[in-house]
């Protein structure tokens, strides 16, 4: 399944449902303990998630949403590469991170184009007409003097077609990388979030320190953290930082960021006034925030509290949610026809149709999700995932603040020719399983090893074909594969060194990282047993 997955032999979703199909006929699993894997809580998390977004979708939110930030951030090139990457990241946080890129794309390209014109003249403009037939022709004849001040402009002209096309580059760059970023922050935002959560309740069950709350106090700082040194280092690369960033010049550039400016507040415009649909849309999904990130955010009592312990989950909140966009009327009600049954009443149109929901939500991905769970729980189950733990005790005598380097590291380069699903698919049982195996020799929280992994496998920023994002913005014809491997490989670093500071700082707090948990040891148990089992049947074989 792990070939299959990195070379797209099968189609990934075809590839998931194979457990399905042979686990039962190799004796490796009954049926009826396969097929459950398929449709955890989990999978419902992630579908409330995707349904909620198909429905910002569908009234334009999103759009007004981004309109809005790039209005308050301004156009100064800098600037606004940050307003496209904090608008990119907030809407991936909810949105799928492929639906964010699609939608900033067009609205980037019509912001360059107000602000440096066509970009095949641009690139046009780049290239050197000074002197096209070589150093002043094949003679060398020295040039008249004269020619000088030409000359002086036309290469002038050229650098500052070559600024705005960097620039250009950058705006289109940053933001398949900001909508990457921003997925990891809260666990609906990615599969891999919630790929995590499902195994963690497969191999450690009593474990209920990751949901949606406790997720977000993590990985909200270090998402922030890591928006801000990308921007940084893109806005460096691509012409974005210089004395313009607060200072203001009348100048030509000033000119083109008035007219950019117009683009947006007139894009803006052409939304008119707010919908009752969207106030409602926004309203849903501002509760659905904050009853996910209130029901047990660790740190203090949630609201979960008024049930009874352990019924109540992510999933449960967030299905109540979106069942209520499903009748919730899409215009304001008319009051009258309460009183007055022949007076007019407006039409009623549910926020969300079950049409538009099938038509948006990807299902391979959740069947994609479910061929994870199933092959964890086939490794579980076999002992396979015993035995790899214990060829990799070896890897138990490097400390776990650079274990955490490596895994980060190694999870990021991985994930740069494999899809970020397949990778955490494959590795985070083998992670777990290292981390139980070996605790003997090593008392390490296995969160310490598992979050990472799983936030590590969002960072693939070097190749085109690392992530839809990437490709989406390649397509675009204006960058090329090295723009991305120069940019995504301090991307990748600077990636791994806010992941490690993130675990070793705030998240060593919050998890109690450096204990080893009750919730871990009875699983070694259940090993014990898996090798007792095994000695058991050589004997009797024997």
């Amino acid at each position: 399944m792990a070939v299959y997955w990195c070379t797209e032999a099968l189609p990934l979703a075809v590839t998931a449902m194979l457990p399905v199909c042979l686990f039962p006929t190799m004796g490796i699993l009954p049926s009826k303990k396969v097929c459950v894997q398929y449709f955890l809580e989990t999978n419902f998390l992630f579908l409330s998630g995707l349904v909620m977004a198909s429905a910002i979708e569908e009234w334009g939110l999103h759009r007004r949403v981004a309109l809005k930030v790039l209005k308050i951030v301004g156009v100064k090139p800098a600037w606004l590469i940050l307003g496209m990457m904090i608008t990119s990241s907030f809407l991936s946080m909810w949105l799928s991170n492929t639906a964010t890129t699609a939608m900033m794309l067009p609205i980037a390209n019509a912001i360059l184009e107000s602000l440096f014109g066509n970009v095949e003249t641009l690139k046009e403009n780049c290239k050197d007409k000074s002197d096209p037939e070589g150093w002043f022709g094949e003679m060398h004849i020295v040039p008249d003097w004269t020619d000088r001040s030409e000359q002086k402009n036309l290469e002038e002209a050229r650098r500052e077609a070559q600024y705005q096309m960097k620039v250009w580059k950058g705006f289109l760059i940053c933001i398949p990388y900001s909508a990457s970023i921003g997925g990891t922050a809260t666990l609906t935002g990615t599969a891999p979030n919630l790929i995590l959560v499902g195994q963690l309740k497969s191999y450690f069950p009593e474990c209920d320190l990751i949901n949606f709350g406790s997720w977000f106090v993590f990985a909200f700082p270090l998402m922030l953290l890591f928006l801000i040194l990308g921007w940084i280092w893109i806005a460096f690369l691509y012409g974005g930082l210089n004395t313009r960033l607060c200072i203001s010049k009348h100048d030509e550039r000033e000119a083109t960021e008035a007219k950019a400016t117009a683009v947006i507040d007139e894009d803006y415009k052409k939304l008119g006034p707010i919908k009752f649909a969207e106030v409602s849309i926004a309203f849903f999904f501002i509760l659905f925030a904050v009853l996910l990130f209130t029901r047990d955010p660790k740190f203090i009592t949630g609201w979960s509290t008024f049930f009874n312990k352990g019924y109540v989950s992510d999933a449960v909140t967030g299905v109540i949610i979106i069942s209520i966009l499903f009748f919730f009327p899409s215009q304001r009600p008319s009051l009258h026809w309460w009183f007055d049954s022949r007076a007019s009443n407006t039409p009623y149109v549910p926020l969300l149709s079950w049409r538009k929901a099938q038509e948006c939500v990807p299902w391979n991905i959740i069947l994609l999700l479910g061929g994870g769970f199933a092959m964890a729980k086939g490794c579980e189950e076999s002992g396979l995932a015993v035995w790899i733990g214990k060829h990799l005790q070896p890897l138990t005598q490097v400390p776990p603040s650079v274990a955490v380097i490596l895994i980060t590291a190694f999870i990021a380069c991985f994930t740069e020719i494999a899809s970020n699903m397949a990778t955490i698919i494959i590795f985070l049982p083998v992670i777990a399983e290292l981390v139980w195996t070996n605790a003997i020799h090593v008392k390490v929280n296995p969160l310490y090893f598992m979050i990472p992994a799983t936030t590590g496998c969002s960072y693939a920023f070097m190749l085109p074909v690392s992530t839809p994002p990437n490709s989406i913005a390649f397509a675009s014809g204006h960058l090329m594969v090295k723009d991305m491997v120069k940019t995504g490989f301090v991307m990748n670093i600077l990636g791994i060194l806010c992941v490690s500071l993130a675990m070793n700082t705030w998240g060593l707090h919050m998890f109690n990282l450096h204990t080893y948990p009750d919730w871990a040891r009875p699983l070694n148990a259940s090993s014990a047993s898996v090798a007792t089992y095994t000695i058991a049947t050589m004997n009797m074989t024997g």
